[in-house]
Formats: C-alpha cells, sequence, structure tokens
C-alpha cells in the first residue's frame, strides 16, 4: 500500500465544497490501495472560530474513515481586519512549514490551491525534499482576486501574489485543473508542464433516485452554501421578483452576508424568499429531497472557476438554475442541465424565473428523473479517478 499524502486548508467536519472535494479525493485514493494522510488546521471554517472539540489544543492527529487527519495549529479569523486576517493565514502556513520540514512525509504529495500562500509553502518545502508534488488548483489566484475587487492590479499584494502563483506552477511536478480555462492559463505560464483536467464530481454513493416532487406545492428553488462575497446571494434576493410567481426561493448557508441577509428578508416576508442557515450535509441534503431546482450564483464571472454545484445537485437530480457565467455556464448549456441566465442580468433572470414558473411540477419530476441518469454518466468520480490512475498521475 504506497503512502500518499494531502495538502488543504479545509477538511470535514468542516462545511463546504472545498472540504468535500478533498474528503472524496481521500477516500477514492483510499480505496484504491493508497494509505492517505491528510494535513490541515484546526477545524474553524466558515465562523473562524475553533470547534469545541479542538479548543485549548495545539495539535491533533484523528483517523476518520481510515484516512489518517493531522490538524495543526491555527489562529482562527474570519475578521474583516486585514491584519488579523494575516496572522491568521501566517499562523497555519507557520505551522505547515515546520512540519513538513521536520516530519517524514511521503514521496507523493497533493497540495490544495489556493489559498495561493499555502500552497507556496508547501510547494517550496517539498521541493527542498524531491517529492512529487501534485498540485491541485481549483480557483486562479490572484486573477480571481482581481476580478472580485479584493485586490488591485499591479499593486503590492498582486506582484507578490503573481510571483507565488508563477513559483508554484513550475516548481510543481503535474498539474490538476478543475476547469479548462485553469489549465489555459497555467499553460501561459508553465508551457511544458503536464496537466490534467479533475473535475469536482461528487460521490453520493446510491445509485437511486432519492428526490420526491410534491404536486400540490409550489416550485422550490434552493440555494445552499456559503454566503460570501463571491456568490452575492444577498443581492439576488433584492433583485429577484417571485411575489407574483408560483415560485419559492429557500437559502441554506453562513457566511459574511448572513447578517444582511437575515435582516433583510425579516423586513421583506412577500418576497417569498426563506433563509434555514447552516445545516449539517445529512440533514440538508434530506432537507433538500422534496426540492425542485437548485440555484447556482456567482457575483460576477471568474475566470476558471466552475462550480462544484453543477456537478453535485446534477448527480442527486436536480435541474439548475445558472447565474455564473464562465465555463459553468457551457457546462450547464451543453449538457442541458437547466436554465441560464448571463452573470450579473438580473432582467434576465427574472425572465427565466417566470419561464420555470410556467413548468408543471409533473414535468419537473420527469426532468428530474431524466438528469439523475444523465448525470451518473457524465459526472461519474470513480471512472474520473480510474483514467488518471491509469495516466500514472497519483
Amino acid at each position: 500500500m504506497e503512502d500518499i499524502l494531502i495538502i488543504s486548508n479545509y477538511y470535514p467536519p468542516e462545511k463546504g465544497a472545498a472540504a468535500n472535494r478533498i474528503e472524496q479525493l481521500a477516500l477514492k485514493l483510499k480505496q484504491n490501495k493508497y494509505k492517505v494522510t491528510v494535513v490541515c488546521p484546526l477545524a474553524n471554517y466558515p465562523k473562524g472560530e475553533l470547534f469545541p472539540e479542538y479548543k485549548g489544543k495545539f495539535s491533533v492527529t484523528e483517523v476518520l474513515q481510515e484516512i489518517t487527519v493531522k490538524r495543526l495549529w491555527i489562529y482562527p479569523s474570519n475578521s474583516k481586519n486585514f491584519i488579523l486576517r494575516i496572522f491568521s493565514i501566517l499562523s497555519f502556513s507557520l505551522s505547515l512549514f515546520f512540519f513538513l520540514l521536520f516530519k517524514k512525509t511521503p514521496n507523493k504529495v497533493i497540495v490544495q490551491s489556493p489559498p495561493l500562500l499555502l500552497s507556496f509553502i508547501s510547494v517550496f518545502t517539498l521541493s527542498l525534499k524531491s517529492k512529487k508534488i501534485i498540485l491541485n488548483v481549483s480557483d486562479l489566484w490572484p486573477l480571481a482576486a482581481i476580478e472580485l475587487g479584493a485586490i488591485k492590479t499591479n499593486s503590492l499584494s498582486h506582484k507578490v501574489s503573481c510571483f507565488l502563483e508563477r513559483f508554484i506552477y513550475k516548481k510543481a511536478s503535474l498539474i490538476l485543473g478543475q476547469s479548462n480555462e485553469i489549465i489555459a492559463h497555467v499553460k501561459t505560464i508553465s508551457p511544458t508542464k503536464n496537466c490534467y483536467l479533475y473535475r469536482n464530481f461528487p460521490d453520493h454513493k446510491t445509485a437511486e433516485f432519492g428526490l420526491t416532487t410534491t404536486l400540490d406545492e409550489p416550485i422550490k428553488i434552493f440555494y445552499a452554501g456559503l454566503l460570501g462575497v463571491a456568490q452575492g446571494v444577498f443581492e439576488l434576493c433584492k433583485q429577484v421578483n417571485l411575489e407574483s410567481l408560483n415560485i419559492e426561493l429557500h437559502i441554506f448557508g453562513d457566511g459574511a452576508e448572513k447578517k444582511q441577509l437575515e435582516d433583510y428578508l425579516q423586513n421583506h416576508s412577500r418576497k417569498k424568499i426563506f433563509f434555514h442557515g447552516m445545516m449539517e450535509r445529512k440533514q440538508l441534503l434530506n432537507e433538500l429531497k422534496t426540492f425542485d431546482i437548485a440555484l447556482v450564483p456567482l457575483k460576477t464571472r471568474i475566470y476558471g472557476s466552475v462550480p462544484s454545484k453543477i456537478f453535485e445537485y446534477g448527480s442527486l437530480g436536480f435541474p439548475v438554475l445558472y447565474f455564473g457565467g464562465g465555463e459553468g455556464e457551457n457546462i450547464v448549456r451543453e449538457n442541458k442541465l437547466g436554465w441560464i441566465a448571463p452573470v450579473g442580468d438580473y432582467v434576465s433572470l427574472n425572465y427565466e424565473l417566470n419561464e420555470i414558473a410556467k413548468l408543471s411540477k409533473e414535468e419537473l419530476k420527469n426532468s428530474k428523473y431524466q438528469l439523475f441518469q444523465k448525470a451518473e454518466k457524465l459526472f461519474n468520480l470513480d471512472n474520473q479517478i480510474a483514467e488518471l490512475l491509469s495516466k500514472n498521475v497519483f
């Protein structure tokens, strides 16, 4: 059984797409006879505070589903204070640097990027030890930060970030990219680098269609995930017009926009938008069984980004209302996964909602089942892992 190490800034019991996809990768490698170890911070995401079971601890080693998880010290923070955020990032970076430098590590290491600083620390240290570095790039930084307005072009932080980005691409042994746009971008920096497409396909461990359709209820659209700047859910709620439609919008999640969203909905009860807060994954999936359509929004088109929710909800059988642009829009259109509104165009979004409102619940029921069968072949994680193994990626 060959050893492999995964370095990630997120891992369950933390919530969200990043933690879920790393866990799925770890479990699939274990199923394929690898002895997997994950190194990550003490769990603190998304609230920016340590989970109760990790408070007062400097490091923790535990075994979850036969995966060894080593959690290192971090000063957690999701504060808007720039100094506190930097200190938080540096705290785990320091822990990770000394762990990789002095601890025995396997010859093969998967490094998740972003965060850019953590991937730089990992790649730098592992390159000194001549390890095989498999860089798993899920988003392009600093490009995404520029598009989101988080940093300014040609600022000091932009120049430093570009240096870190070039370094990790050039020093990595090979690169996994979640989109064709990511791979194209990497090639502009390191043209000869071996790159492989690795979509964030889910693994629901079921071959049975589990959704139900309640015929005498309104059409129920849902958003489940992070309530952050990139998703733009708060602004979307202000812009959509559901009052005259046979549609409800239900929101599940947590994040920076939570308080704004709660206050707004409390004062706009006629919007037919309902906020349910954060739920455990199993509870959420059980709750969603009676829903009809998944909403997948982004505030702005982010080059290289393909929201994993497209694949996750498609695999469950949910058509998607996609409002994010980019390569994700092409995937929804080409595979006929649902409806598309150009990113940021709320007039088009409301038009699509009006079109959806014309559908009968029986039509939606049939669409969900057909999509479930299609997605089982299109978004198959086992097939994807098997193909990468056949190419000696891992």
